[in-house]
């Protein structure tokens, strides 16, 4: 059964980045950097403004933010079209890498109860969407309906991410109830309990809204013949996922939080261009096995990085990587990420290897100097503002939190943020 009740140093070869000793200097402290949300899920920079970014909320609703006020306009408002309670709702929200083009897209559970992947475009005042530009992606052709059905309520998955190869990453869940009982994570014919790549940048007027690029691992049929905008096999509930930034000097990996059932949460690391994996769900819980009555869809299966048990949490929220300036270079290349339910926050180190994978050491928790679980609440998501600098989403406080360390950043990081 699920948990997640929403509403109610450099990566080198060979690299001990990240590894420094966290000392009492490096303590960690948070601040209400913007209020006044319900139930948010999402916080997003603005690729046109650093100074802007967009708070999702769980109803519908995208909020706007300019240097910490919350505007009284909402950049879009899709109530009206999404079913918002439990784990559905309006879940994820990501711009288009060509920003100048105004597109940006979403990720809501329908009236119906099935995800919608939507197209828009910014309206002539760039910080309010023009609704009339909405164009659902079509996952079964030109004559299918534009949803992905779910056949539960739960594990809609719902985040969106574009990485630094210009895709659209789709981050799905394995379509709910307990223990995946139709095996759609590993049902090549399934959408979802995967994470799709797929090619937005296609005209306005294209039949379905995207193109699957040639590279994707499954294009050849091999090691199965599957739908062919699976990127990865083998998720629950992918709920928050983030690109190792390279224009930061991070090494352009995929992290992704994925949600455990009864036992283990667990954080898997892909490296660049290494697409084709299986993450192992529902035969595998973290690192052990959970249901094997039916096999996996192909092997090898592909261990997390790090995973906790029931007495540290019950439901992972993923982050970043750290790439920022104030927290100091003790914290360059700590993964950042939170345990929902109980309102923790930890870093680990990422140890890379020459071939590219990682190993997480160095576990620390953060959750005492960033304010405790009275000021994190239940944490529903992480950002990064354009200086790569790290928030926190409180969805039951209705806040969003600023990270920032307790000795002031030098000069030198001042005017590299600027």
């Amino acid at each position: 059964m699920t948990r997640r009740v929403l509403l109610g140093s450099l990566a080198l070869s060979g690299s001990v980045a990240g590894l420094l000793v966290l000392g009492a200097q490096d303590r960690l402290r948070s601040q209400v950097y913007a209020s006044g949300f319900t139930a948010p899920v999402a916080f997003v920079q603005d690729p046109l403004d650093r100074n802007v970014q967009f708070v999702v909320e769980q109803a519908g609703r995208i909020r706007v933010v300019r240097s910490g006020t919350v505007l009284p306009t909402d950049f879009l408002d899709l109530r009206a079209a999404t079913q918002a309670a439990g784990e559905r709702g309006l879940l994820g929200l990501a711009f288009a890498p060509d920003a100048s083009g105004g597109r940006f897209y979403v990720n809501f559970t329908d009236r119906s109860g099935d995800t919608v992947v939507a197209r828009f475009r910014r309206s002539a005042d760039p910080l309010v969407a023009a609704p009339a530009s909405r164009f659902d992606l079509r996952f079964g052709g030109a004559s299918a309906a534009p949803i992905i059905a779910q056949p539960f309520a739960n594990h809609n998955g719902g985040h969106l991410a574009f990485g630094p190869d210009g895709y659209l990453y789709i981050g799905l869940g394995d379509g709910g109830s307990g223990d995946d009982p139709d095996h759609r994570a590993q049902n090549p014919q399934e959408l979802l309990g995967k994470m799709l790549r797929i090619d937005v940048n296609v005209p306005d007027a294209h039949a379905v809204g995207y193109q699957v690029p040639a590279g994707n691992p499954f294009v050849g049929g091999r090691p199965v013949a599957a739908r062919p905008e699976i990127w990865a096999f083998g998720l629950r509930n992918p709920w928050r996922y983030s690109f190792d930034d390279p224009a930061r000097g991070g090494t352009g990996a995929l992290v992704i939080g994925d949600v455990g059932q009864n036992a283990f949460e667990e954080i898997d690391y892909e490296p660049p261009n290494r697409g084709g994996r299986n993450y192992g769900w529902r035969n595998r819980e973290g690192a052990h096995d959970n249901v094997t009555s039916r096999p996996p869809a192909f092997l090898p299966l592909t261990d997390p990085i790090h995973e906790y048990g029931r007495s540290s949490g019950q439901s992972v929220t993923g982050g970043y990587v750290y790439r920022g300036r104030v927290l100091g270079p003790a914290y360059t290349g700590r993964y950042f990420f939170a345990d929902y339910v109980q309102g923790s926050v930890w870093s680990i180190a990422l140890t890379i290897d020459g071939q590219g994978e990682a190993r997480a050491a160095g576990l620390t928790e953060h959750t005492g100097e960033l304010g405790g679980q009275g000021q994190l609440g239940n944490i529903s998501s992480f950002g990064v503002d354009a200086a790569g600098e790290l928030y926190i989403v409180s969805l039951s406080r209705g806040v969003v939190l600023s990270v920032a360390g307790l000795t002031p950043p030098t000069p030198t990081d001042l005017r590299v943020i600027r």
